[in-house]
């Protein structure tokens, strides 16, 4: 049998470009080799189906906040300023509206307190929820399973049109999970291509992915292009052919902009000119739109300096993404004031004659060299949960503890253009908080309530119904001792 294979195809946003046909020979060219071949593919769906249907969360969201909640008996870490022991802090229609010094709640008149929702910490600690500042929290479900993947458009290297946030799975099992551990909003980041969409941020609690923004767009995501070549023994390219493609790369990003700044001009001066809406994505990074930032995801000193020096020939608004080197080329990014999204500290050295504990220091070798920075994690998305203790690696390794605790809270809301609603906890802001047993980047801290804008939310997940379930098992063999199902209390 002869299957007909396009050659060329057009992106959907570009102009059309023309299909020409090449006959191919088949070994699936029986009838018997299609019926095996429609039985494979049968198969395939009803796995990925399976595996769609075991990733569906069935925890219930909570509602609206329906009336003032005070919470009090409480240290309360705002983390825009000092900490305030016997503190309360008070939020109403999912805003904080008080945040109570110390003493000041024993101060406050009864009928006051009546009015309000009281929930005692009983000597805890409140803090802000942690921010995620790069993931794909929603767009990936099981790595091993295509169908469970959103993260990636196409196979097309410019996508600036796409917004990684209206892929976002609102029911993913991973959410509670992240979710429990105190993440509670995130920066959702297509991957794919080199300008690979619009990056959004998230809040991880809501019925639709509607609920779920914040903004559907804080900026673009450029996935910048080695600028060494490879001489290592499992290399097929020649050097020249890698320069050649270094060239090519960093062409194709250079004649976007030059592209989106042309179609601005034309649009100016002539409104009827046709509309294209990969640079009308792209036209919101320039200078002319300085709201949006430009996220570069470098980690080589090449790559970072290749790509500041990038940005501040177009007068762009740049957050390197990655930085594994940035403290090698600190006072560049300190010059251009030019932030670092660190991906993650709990990682192997970069060489073999690195230190060993290259990525532990990195925070704070950027801290003691005054760059702006936030902590990420570097796993996979299962795995956000850990983003708490990628804070605590750093400041185990030098990094002061308030300032490792500001790099997952305050830092990354600021470097995200989102701190006017999370980040901190002060008057105005949207009651995004935790109630804790004590610091949140210790792994023998619970989180014991969270608060997502004033919603009281579910902090189960299905490891916590699975360990549920199986302590059941041996409290029905005698072995435990549990008050009641699903308290898990021994």
């Amino acid at each position: 049998m002869n299957l007909l294979i396009p050659t060329e195809v057009s992106h959907k946003s570009g102009a059309s470009a023309p299909l020409t046909e090449q006959p191919m020979t088949n070994r699936f060219s029986s009838p018997r080799s299609l019926r095996s071949l429609r039985s494979i593919c049968g198969l395939t769906i009803l796995a990925a189906a399976v595996f769609t249907a075991h990733a569906q969360d069935l925890t219930i969201k909570s509602p609206p906040q329906a009336q003032p909640i005070a919470i009090f008996n409480a240290t309360i870490h705002t983390r825009a300023g000092d900490d305030i022991p016997d503190g309360a802090i008070v939020f109403d229609k999912g805003r904080i509206t008080q945040v109570l010094d110390e003493g000041a709640w024993d101060r406050t008149p009864e009928a006051t307190r009546r009015a309000w929702k009281q929930v005692d910490a009983h000597g805890g600690h409140v803090y802000p929820g942690l921010v995620g500042a790069y993931t794909q929290i929603g767009l990936t479900e099981f790595g091993a399973v295509r169908a469970t993947i959103d993260s990636d458009e196409s196979s097309n290297p410019i996508t600036p049109e796409v917004k990684a946030v209206t892929a976002v799975n609102p029911d993913s099992t991973l959410i509670p999970v992240t979710r429990s551990n105190g993440v509670m909003t995130v920066a959702v980041f297509p991957l794919g291509g080199i300008i690979s969409g619009q990056v959004g941020a998230i809040r991880l609690e809501g019925w639709t992915t509607d609920e779920l923004i914040i903004n559907p767009s804080i900026g673009m995501g450029i996935r910048w292009p080695s600028t060494r070549t490879i001489t290592a023994w499992w290399m097929d390219r020649s050097e020249e052919d890698q320069r050649r493609d270094i060239g090519q790369n960093l062409k194709v990003i250079t004649d976007a902009f030059d592209a989106t700044e042309a179609y601005v001009r034309a649009r100016a001066t002539d409104e009827s000119a046709p509309v294209d809406l990969r640079w009308e994505a792209m036209k919101t990074v320039l200078p002319a739109d300085a709201q949006a930032r430009t996220f570069i995801l470098a980690n080589d000193v090449d790559q970072i300096t290749s790509a500041v020096a990038f940005a501040v020939s177009r007068k762009l608004k740049c957050v390197i993404v990655g930085g594994r080197d940035a403290a090698l080329c600190a006072d560049l990014l300190k010059r251009h004031d030019i932030p670092v999204i660190v991906q993650g500290t709990l990682r192997m050295p970069r060489h073999d004659d690195s230190p060993y504990d290259e990525a532990y220091t990195l925070p704070a070798r950027l801290h003691e060299a005054g760059v702006k920075f936030c902590i990420a994690t570097s796993d996979d998305t299962a795995h956000e949960r850990n983003l708490p203790y990628n804070a605590a690696m750093a400041a185990a390794h030098g990094l002061p503890m308030d300032a490792a605790q500001k790099a997952v809270t305050l830092w990354p809301a600021q470097i995200l253009g989102i701190d006017n609603e999370v980040g901190s906890l002060e008057v105005g802001k949207a009651a995004v908080l935790l109630i804790t047993t004590g610091n949140p980047l210790e792994v023998t801290t619970h989180i014991e309530k969270a608060f997502v804008d004033g919603r009281d939310i579910d902090l189960t997940n299905k490891q916590t119904k699975l360990a549920d379930k199986y302590r059941e098992r041996y409290r029905q063999l005698g072995l435990l001792k549990i008050e009641s199902q699903g308290e898990g209390k021994k």
